[in-house]
């Protein structure tokens, strides 16, 4: 995989998107590329992280508290080289934008064929267990651009 411009992508962008954002921004900071973050719904454009993304960034040093959600907009695919989705749903949701066979090249899994399940309706410890996940995905990828 080629080194570029990375988009993570969830349901709402207040949970797993803005930590891949964080936790991706941070270990690429050398890199010179731009990281971002979206939803597939508009449910919370234009508002911070949950509260529990927040602090669980904070717990591991990533400030991501200035982040403001938004949608997914098909301008994303002429924007990033990267679009990791945390599930399969929002996978499914980010290929029916795709217009061409370039723009579904760029979509893949954050974990492979594993989904980073989403903590909204559980407790801060699901926010936990998904940063790691994140974490390790994030670092694997940046691994494979050495």
């Amino acid at each position: 995989m080629e080194k570029g411009n990375v988009l993570m992508v969830c349901l709402g962008n207040i949970c797993r998107s803005p930590i891949a954002h964080g936790v991706f921004e941070y270990y690429s900071k050398d890199l010179s590329i731009k990281v971002d973050s979206a939803g597939t719904a508009n449910y919370h454009s234009g508002n911070a992280p949950d509260p529990r993304s927040i602090k669980t960034a904070a717990n591991h040093g990533l400030d991501i508290s200035n982040q403001k959600a938004r949608q997914f907009v098909y301008s994303d695919f002429k924007n990033f080289d990267h679009i990791f989705v945390m599930d399969h749903q929002n996978f499914e949701n980010v290929l029916k934008l795709a217009k061409t066979e370039t723009d579904r090249n760029k979509v893949q899994l954050l974990l492979g064929n594993e989904e980073v399940e989403d903590p909204y309706y559980g407790g801060e410890h699901g926010f936990e267990i998904i940063y790691f996940k994140i974490e390790k995905a994030c670092k694997k990828i940046l691994e494979s651009w050495s």
